[in-house]
């Protein structure tokens, strides 16, 4: 019998796709690789259809929104986890998945799970974030909240036939806090596909006049360290007197409003632009011509254990970087980086002047961070640990193949997969 492609669901509540670009780029793997994807995700970010195939990936979108407190996020957690399991059963209807892919946070998708693994589905857990930290650092204690998410990862973490983490760190919570096994349990970074980020000629007129451009990537919520940002900007503005530097804020959130509500309140509107969310050529339009690339999430225990995306994207194009010092940022960027102390914004707008005035050291650090992500951090290799993590889901079961794609293979029906697994 001829081989098959393995169909596949993922479920991601966060973010839409392709705008999660994790998540897009894992099923552009799995797809490349022989297996049939499907995803289930919120609209957003610009993406509001419903229903949509994009290279041969079919997407699910849902309305949604953002809980702004603890009762908030419940019934945005509730809402989303019926509306993912009504879209997951006609998925299974019509494709019989095989495995399903849960992206937190939350870390409630295992109740869709244990439903589907009554029919053989294998569950692989796709850890983004900890969602416990990101309770206690959100709501600013470990209350009820926090406890009730540690419940949840626990759960979820005993449902998984395979976990997947994005450093080191949150592996960690899978072997500890999680009790999964070392053979269960991988690392995927979400480094840079090199193809998607091929180097082009800068664009001088982005920088509207200026002789530099500082830019941020990325969400715009609580967490993200905007407003320390925008502490920076008005230290190097106001005080140091620098009117040389167009700071452009790239990305969406729930507090995009209100930041730019916070720029037009101190006069900075000449100096800081927000973009909204870019793709394609307009995003690399910006990373091409940046001078130096900025990830001003602050030290906590949340943000601590995250590897964050822009910072990598950052090192693809040779920028030099600026960032606080974070375990997981420190390990990313290495030498690509300067590290401010403390969450101090005005240590922060120091090291950003430093690489202003220093075209050298933006040289130095940027060839350092373009180097490392050429020759390990690319999604060229960190894509093939994913495979694994699915060869792992099935104990060996769906081999890769000589020959063939790894996610193809013949099997007579369901009944004879359920016999040998």
């Amino acid at each position: 019998m001829a081989p098959i492609a393995v169909p596949v669901c993922i479920i991601v509540e966060n973010l839409a796709v392709p705008a999660d670009r994790r998540v897009w780029r894992e099923a552009k793997a799995l797809c490349e690789a022989g297996y049939s994807v499907s995803i289930i995700c919120p609209k957003g970010g610009g993406f509001e259809k419903g229903h949509e195939m994009l290279e041969g990936i079919e997407i699910y979108r849902h309305p949604s929104w953002e809980g702004s407190t603890p009762l908030g996020h419940l019934l945005e957690y509730a809402w989303a986890l019926t509306v993912e399991f009504v879209l997951a059963l006609r998925i299974y209807a019509r494709t019989r998945f095989r495995i399903l892919q849960a992206c937190n946070p939350p870390d409630t998708i295992f109740l869709i799970a244990l439903f589907f693994k009554l029919f053989g589905v294998r569950f692989v857990f796709d850890q983004h974030d900890p969602a416990p930290e990101f309770c206690a650092v959100r709501f600013q204690r470990k209350g009820w909240v926090y406890r009730l998410a540690r419940l949840a990862e626990w759960l979820t973490f005993r449902v998984a036939d395979v976990a997947i983490a994005t450093n080191d760190a949150l592996r960690e919570i899978a072997l500890t806090r999680g009790g999964v096994s070392q053979e269960r349990s991988f690392v995927v970074r979400t480094c840079p596909d090199l193809n998607d980020f091929p180097l082009q000629p800068a664009r001088p007129e982005l920088k509207q006049g200026r002789k530099y451009l500082v830019v941020y990537i990325g969400v715009m919520g609580s967490q993200d360290g905007i407003d320390l940002l925008l502490e920076s900007v008005e230290y190097l503005v106001r005080v140091k007197g620098r009117n040389d530097a167009l700071f452009v804020l790239i990305g969406w959130g729930p507090d995009l409003g209100r930041l730019k509500a916070r720029v037009a309140a101190r006069s900075l509107d000449d100096c800081v632009k927000f973009t909204g969310a870019l793709y394609g050529d307009d995003l690399r339009g910006y990373l091409a011509t940046a001078d130096v690339g900025v990830a001003p999430d602050p030290s906590n225990i949340f943000n601590d254990k995250l590897t964050m995306i822009k910072i990598f994207e950052y090192m693809a194009y040779g920028m030099a970087v600026v960032l606080y010092e974070l375990p997981e940022g420190r390990r990313s960027a290495g030498g690509a980086a300067l590290y401010a102390h403390g969450n101090d914004p005005i240590d922060f707008a120091e090291k950003i002047a430093h690489l202003l005035d220093s075209e050298s050291s933006r040289k130095q650090l940027g060839a350092i961070g373009r180097k490392q992500i050429v020759e390990s951090l690319n999604w060229g290799i960190e894509k093939q640990m994913l495979l694994k993590a699915y060869h792992a889901a099935f104990n060996g079961y769906f081999p890769p193949l000589s020959g063939t794609k790894s996610g193809c293979i013949s099997f007579p029906s369901s009944r004879n997969f359920k016999a040998k697994r």
